[in-house]
């Protein structure tokens, strides 16, 4: 099973807490998440017009703001947001589940004089298919060759800058593929284009730990506080393409989709087993 979603030509947009045609222009060419990639976004699901791990996205979202030294405007809060996001569902029809992206912006100038007008924008489209059963089909994915992602504090963010993901993306499209790994500059597993990397082998669960420069997923902070609880062995360590070839199940997970069955790496097949379990436990009751 795919989850979809589509673009509604007529659907709105908010922008800086007004609500405006998709085609209304928005920022000028000065803007400096569009010359520098001096942004950060989240991509959150929500469900009749709520977003879901609202304060996990949050939390990630003003400490971030925070690490890239932005002025935090005091009207901007998690609560008017979420009244946005409820807003913004509505006019554009989308109540049962949609995606929604958050950007924010630094404001505009070049790169000694920025004007330090806090600038954010909000879109979303529904989903066209509700998440009611794991992925039995299974993804097929491979590593993205031409890019190594640097582990810094900076790396944890979903920044603005997002081009070797975007490359990624296309090679995947272009090779066949579901999705694409990204390595980080010690030749380890960082993450994919959109979610993070779990595997299991033996019975117990592994993931990149946050130094190895993935970015914080917030269902990825979800199922390692979780799993746990739920009896299962999870653990953050680093891992090589050979943990991938020797792994009996591989998952990804984001905060739209929940989680992702992988059949296949290469020449390797995965095991559908203890996914399926974490899934109807953990991650069917969210949405």
């Amino acid at each position: 099973m795919t989850f979809l979603f589509y673009f509604d030509p007529m659907k709105h947009i908010s922008f800086n807490g007004k609500i405006i045609g998709e085609d209304d222009p928005v920022f000028t060419g000065s803007n400096r998440s569009y010359r520098y990639g001096d942004g950060l976004f989240e991509t959150i699901r929500a469900n009749i017009g709520k977003p879901v791990q609202s304060d996990f996205h949050f939390e990630r979202l003003f400490s971030s703001l925070q690490l890239l030294k932005f002025t935090i405007p005091a009207f901007f809060s998690q609560e008017s947001i979420e009244n946005e996001i409820a807003g913004l569902c509505k006019k554009n029809n989308c109540l049962d589940s949609s995606r929604i992206r958050l950007s924010i912006s630094r404001g505009n100038g070049g790169l000694y004089d920025c004007d330090n007008k806090f600038q954010y924008l909000i879109e979303c489209w529904p989903l066209e298919n509700s998440v009611s059963s794991i992925n039995e089909n299974g993804l097929i994915l491979d590593i993205y060759p031409d890019a190594r992602k640097s582990a810094d504090k900076f790396s944890n963010l979903k920044s603005a800058n997002f081009l070797p993901y975007v490359m990624a993306s296309l090679w995947a499209k272009d090779n066949i593929l579901n999705e694409a790994l990204l390595l980080n500059t010690n030749e380890r597993i960082c993450d994919a284009t959109t979610a993070n990397l779990f595997l299991i082998k033996d019975g117990k669960i592994y993931t990149p730990p946050l130094s190895e420069g993935c970015v914080a997923g917030v269902m990825r902070r979800f199922l390692i506080e979780n799993l746990q609880r739920a009896g299962y062995s999870v653990k953050e360590i680093e891992l090589g393409i050979e943990n991938l070839e020797l792994a009996d199940e591989v998952f990804l997970t984001n905060a739209v989709h929940g989680l992702k069955w992988v059949k296949q790496f290469r020449e390797k097949k995965y095991l559908l087993n203890i996914a399926v379990e974490i899934y109807n436990k953990l991650i069917k009751p969210l949405f």
